[in-house]
């Protein structure tokens, strides 16, 4: 079972646990289970990542338009995230861009010349297009696994906090390298059980990229949950039935979850990387 397991509801946990030995099958329960939140039509529910709060003294907070700044946390982690390759005036996708905030925030502030964010939710694409209108910024459906795209299309690939719901992570490298061009970024984060580690970094290893940076960031993570948690509670209080909120506070990772305590208790550790084709 996967480290994001406990983010879904107890019938999802089962068939996820079955799923581990069967990737097309992990594949249906993952986009059965997106699909539905997808459906939310949450204006303000722009990102579905986890967020970081800047610790170092060299990781400074970045200045936000203050339309931003309550998505401050989930900004930092696609700022973190993207800031690892010079994105000016390049080709970028964005793999599992969700409700389209990433890509929104990589346009207007990393400045590509034209960014694509692909999602397998079609409910996903379809809130992306309605809510995003900024030149040079697509959407499209498509599989991480099968990308709809030309070989070595886009100078840089993003993918933030969605690659463990894949069915076959070497499936998704493969076509992410397939889709470079020679000297293309490929900027990565996402969360893993500590046991799945040395797997995930063999499996970027063997891409033929060069993992040019490599970072733990779970205290960065870890503490964004903390101080955004009031917020996102809050923010589930007023959308969601009593029903549904048990299960919305667990995927929201707040304080108390069982996602919250996998990251404090280190069985869960969210991981940063930057490889170059």
């Amino acid at each position: 079972m996967s480290a994001a397991g406990s983010a879904v509801p107890l019938w999802a946990r089962a068939l996820l646990a079955i799923a581990d030995v069967s990737p097309r099958f992990k594949r249906l329960v993952w986009r059965t289970w997106y699909q539905y939140l997808a459906g939310y039509r949450l204006r303000e529910w722009r990102f579905m990542n986890y967020g970081y709060a800047p610790l170092a003294a060299g990781d400074a907070a970045i200045a936000l338009q203050p339309a931003d700044e309550g998505d401050r946390s989930a900004i930092h982690l696609y700022d973190r995230i993207a800031r690892a390759a010079n994105l000016r005036g390049r080709e970028v996708l964005e793999v599992g861009c969700g409700r389209g905030g990433g890509c929104s925030f990589v346009m207007r502030y990393h400045h590509p010349r034209k960014m694509t964010g692909i999602d397998f939710s079609r409910k996903a694409v379809r809130f992306c297009r309605e809510r995003y209108d900024i030149a040079g910024l697509a959407f499209a459906h498509g599989d991480a696994e099968s990308l709809p795209f030309a070989d070595e299309s886009f100078d840089a690939v993003i993918n933030v906090e969605s690659s463990h719901c894949y069915g076959s992570m070497p499936a998704f490298l493969r076509e992410v390298r397939r889709v470079l061009r020679r000297g293309g970024d490929f900027l990565f984060g996402d969360l893993r059980a500590a046991r799945e580690r040395s797997a995930l970094e063999a499996a970027l290893v063997q891409t033929g990229m060069a993992v040019r940076e490599t970072q733990d960031i779970t205290a960065n993570v870890l503490a964004a949950l903390r101080s955004d948690s009031a917020r996102k509670m809050a923010l589930i209080e007023r959308a969601v039935g009593a029903r549904l909120a048990p299960t919305f506070r667990e995927f929201a990772a707040v304080e108390g979850s069982e996602v919250f305590a996998g990251f404090e208790s280190g069985a869960t550790v969210y991981l940063r990387y930057a490889l170059r084709k």
